[in-house]
């Protein structure tokens, strides 16, 4: 498996940052950053991001070496960009409403990060980040079929933040 590391999330973070380009992380990423430690490799970063700043990264990410990582599930509103190095941002295009709640892909769709999804702080490396509330994190990791690294990344947030586990992890 291919690696993205801490080193790289947090040159990548403070190059968003720089560019004032928001994000929020989730996935793996936010959960470690939630439990203020790396517990895992982690495969990719997954970064939630509004579409109104996606152009702004996917230029400073072309720079630095990154293009299409292709799968077989891409959509406007999800993707990722890989570089040479096997490193991936996975890509989650929200629009954010008049209550705060980030519109996932077509509206229609009704797939929403509701706002307070996007109320999570946490640590990477020493780096304060944003990222998906521990909540939400758990609610997201739910109707698909569970690896490993799911029920452990689960365990730990319901552990460290006193929510009861799900019945789908027992």
């Amino acid at each position: 498996m291919t690696e993205t590391p801490a080193a790289v999330v947090n040159e990548l973070l403070g190059l968003f940052e720089r560019r004032r380009i928001h994000v929020w992380l989730d996935g793996g990423w936010a959960v470690d950053a939630l439990l203020g430690e790396q517990t895992r490799p982690h495969a990719d970063l997954d970064i939630v991001i509004e579409k109104s700043r996606l152009e702004d990264a996917i230029e400073l990410l072309h720079q630095r070496g990154y293009g299409p990582a292709y799968r077989g599930d891409t959509r406007p509103w999800n993707f990722a960009l890989g570089d040479e190095a096997g490193h991936e941002i996975d890509f989650h295009v929200i629009v954010l409403n008049e209550n705060g709640d980030g519109v996932y892909g077509p509206a229609e769709n009704g797939e929403i990060y509701p706002a307070g999804a996007l109320t999570g702080s946490g640590m990477v490396a020493g780096r304060r980040v944003d990222c998906i509330s521990p909540e939400w994190l758990i609610r997201f990791h739910s109707g698909y079929e569970l690896d490993e690294n799911d029920r452990l990344d689960i365990a730990a947030l319901c552990t460290r933040f006193a929510i009861p586990l799900p019945a789908e992890y027992r």
